[in-house]
């Protein structure tokens, strides 16, 4: 398949075919497989302090005619303390056990637990190419909700990788027909819940993702820029390509970065 080189003008420059990593099946069962997988590295381990729920003076004495012991007073065994009393009438109050207030859970967070989920490296490989191969398909980055010009998919001139200034950049999105799209991004939505507290009080959208052969300044330039990325042709994965384990985003490549794609047999 041959796509159009286009320059930072919207115009036609020349023509590239794409290597054979964009011949690889849609799999999104995969695809979505190795984003889980790539996400659960990043998760710390946690876990509840020893203490916790523990701290209460809950011993009770069940034997008879024992000082402030619960026999006879028609009550489960549930562990218990004082709260206060009334000359040899104690009034007591759960603690300790898991079904009491404030009481320690039955089975807490623990640090050995393995957050890490594995992946073959072959299932991995061919989830990339897999995103590599669904950026081009216009269905499936329409569903994803991207807005795209009409001659999407196409190449960028390597000119684009010089690029170091946010205002040029965002004039030849316009100029490419990409302006829609960037307001589509520009919207984020206030979260639902306690992540608002959390240091997630947006949410945002993903935006197009830059491919380019080498970082540069166009890496300073479009940080600026809401949902827009940039990475370097050999440092793409999968949760890049397909955010959310949701393949289609659209992709812009340099003609750079898919020669080296090819030339080099990336994701092989």
């Amino acid at each position: 398949m041959k796509l159009n080189i286009m320059d930072n003008s919207n115009n036609k420059v020349g023509e590239l075919q794409l290597p054979w990593q964009f011949e690889e099946e849609f799999r999104p069962d995969l695809i979505q497989r190795a984003v889980l997988a790539l996400q659960s590295h990043k998760r710390q381990i946690y876990a509840a302090s020893e203490g916790a729920g523990k701290r209460a003076s809950a011993k009770l004495s069940r034997r008879r005619r024992d000082y402030r012991g619960s026999y006879g007073f028609g009550i489960s065994r549930v562990p218990r303390k004082i709260l206060s009393r009334r000359g040899s009438r104690m009034n007591w109050v759960g603690a300790f056990a898991p079904g009491t207030v404030g009481g320690r859970r039955a089975h807490p967070p623990k640090t050995e637990k393995i957050l890490e989920k594995k992946i073959n490296d072959k299932e991995r490989v061919k989830a990339i190419r897999s995103a590599i191969a669904a950026t081009i398909l216009k269905g499936i980055v329409a569903e994803r909700g991207h807005i795209m010009p009409d001659s999407y998919p196409f190449i960028l001139d390597d000119k684009f990788e010089l690029l170091d200034k946010t205002k040029d950049i965002i004039d030849s999105f316009k100029k490419l027909g990409l302006e829609s799209e960037l307001q589509r991004t520009e919207h984020k939505k206030i979260r639902a819940g306690k992540g608002k507290s959390r240091g997630r009080k947006y949410k945002k959208r993903k935006g197009p993702l830059i491919v380019v052969a080498k970082k540069g300044n166009i890496c300073n330039a479009v940080k600026n820029i809401p949902g827009v990325d940039v990475m370097d042709v050999r440092s793409l994965n999968v949760e890049l390509l397909a955010p959310g384990a949701k393949a289609g985003r659209m992709t812009l490549w340099t003609s750079s970065a898919i020669k080296i794609l090819e030339k080099e047999n990336l994701f092989k």
